[in-house]
């Protein structure tokens, strides 16, 4: 047995590396016991417990990744108007995501130069400009300084606008980086998946429904449960009426039970990729998971049932079109970027879906559905038919998430081994411990 095959707990006992307490997450975990467990992660095999259910990795987490890296935080859609913004919390950080007078997507640290009051309360509203509610320093939404009440002589209100955060628009999607160095290679993912998002004209939609949900889990239970569909033919029979259930498996190894399904996959790509090409939209799978900074993957996939949209039947949620595409048949645009998004383009509608970590055992889930702007409610679209799919599939996968981390937490767990339909959720661990030692390089960590 070679190094990479043996078992987590054969791989400790021979290293001598890791005592039995830090891996199964009792007690506290200092910087040292960090780094250890990074060290010893086992390519193929589940974390250890410590990297879920620990308060000292979860403080690592939003320092090396979500402090350090793209974060997806809303749609354009959802701040149409000069003014409106949203307000992000990642840990103690708190951000605003505003839209200025120039039709800029801004963020600024929610945070005012005078003595630090948070100035935006409310998870998303619109100003004509930015107030503290302490002593009224008045910022615009492009964060200069324009009033801050009588002040000293040589008081220099262009010294004090508020602390940017870098803003990355791709196609529509809001990405921001809390570092002052986010990663670079931020222009050559846009470069690839802008084209798939481009014919859905984002610009051109509304919010039509917007869901929280808190899920008892850590975040990376979250995203893991999203990088396959292992659990999706039992677990989300709503899902599956139009998600073909064959989905991460490769063509050889797909059981024989699900060869009828494949089939119907078969028959129905080759109908997405002609309407694909006569609507000029891109369909090749690109799968960059692990290996680079912005980790993303992105296909267009043919649905099943009808082909059309996420409904019970395949069918089309919304009577309007995104967009320029002539036709509903247009199966999903899926997106996938590392830490906290995932992202489906149909040809009636959109659902964007984002993660916030609030604990190491709670996580927000954001979901949002956009149709197109014109499209009224009760008219073209039916609110319970657009929104069920996803809201049922949620609700199960936070039952499966919340049961994985109460599993996770017994002091009898041990890592397990991926199947062959989970090498995603590998390569979104491999990611992240590649995030981790990049940010422990750096030198600077908890």
């Amino acid at each position: 047995m070679d190094e990479l095959t043996l078992a987590p707990e054969q791989k400790r006992t021979e290293s001598g590396a890791g005592s039995r307490d830090v891996l199964a997450g009792s007690g506290g975990h200092g910087p040292a016991d960090i780094d250890r467990l990074i060290d010893e992660r086992v390519p193929g095999y589940s974390l250890p417990a410590p990297f879920y259910i620990s308060p000292e990795l979860f403080a690592r987490d939003l320092e090396a990744i979500f402090a350090s890296t793209w974060i997806f935080v809303a749609s354009t859609a959802e701040v149409p108007e000069a003014g409106d913004y949203l307000t992000i919390d990642i840990g103690t950080y708190s951000v605003i995501v505003i839209r200025d007078d120039d039709d800029e997507i801004r963020a600024h640290h929610n945070v005012c130069r005078h003595r630090g009051t948070r100035l935006l309360n409310d998870l998303s509203g619109s100003v004509g400009n930015i107030v503290c509610g302490y002593h009224q320093w008045t910022y615009t939404p492009a964060g200069d300084l324009i009033s801050a009440g009588v002040q000293a002589p040589g008081f220099d209100r262009s010294c004090f606008s508020l602390r940017s955060v870098n803003v990355r628009v791709i196609g529509g999607l809001i990405f921001i980086c809390l570092s002052p160095t986010p990663p670079d290679d931020i222009d050559e993912v846009a470069a690839v998946i802008e084209p798939y998002l481009t014919g859905h004209d984002i610009a051109g939609t509304k919010v039509a429904a917007q869901v929280d949900l808190i899920e008892d889990s850590n975040w990376k239970l979250v995203m893991e449960n999203n990088r396959e569909c292992y659990h999706c033919e039992a677990g989300h029979p709503e899902l599956t009426c139009t998600f073909f259930p064959t989905y991460g498996y490769a063509p050889e190894e797909i059981p024989k039970r699900l060869q009828p399904a494949y089939q119907r996959y078969l028959d129905a790509e080759a109908q997405l990729h002609a309407d694909c090409d006569r609507n000029g939209l891109p369909y090749a799978l690109v799968e960059e998971l692990s290996g680079r900074p912005t980790g993303f993957r992105i296909e267009r996939a043919a649905l099943d049932g009808k082909g059309e949209s996420y409904t019970m039947d395949g069918s089309a949620a919304s009577a309007k079109l995104l967009g320029d595409l002539d036709t509903f048949v247009l199966g999903r645009a899926s997106l996938h970027v590392q830490p906290n998004m995932w992202f489906h383009a149909m040809g009636d509608h959109i659902v964007t879906f984002s993660l916030l970590p609030l604990a190491e055992d709670k996580t927000l889930v954001r979901t949002t559905w956009l149709v197109r702007v014109d499209a009224e409610e009760g008219v073209d679209y039916d609110l319970e038919n657009l929104t069920t799919v996803w809201i049922k599939t949620n609700e199960q996968d936070a039952a499966f998430c919340e049961r994985g981390h109460l599993g996770i937490s017994s002091p009898a767990y041990e890592p397990g081994p991926y199947a062959p339909t989970e090498s995603q959720v590998d390569d979104f661990v491999t990611w992240y411990i590649e995030r981790l030692r990049a940010h422990k390089e750096k030198g600077v960590r908890r």
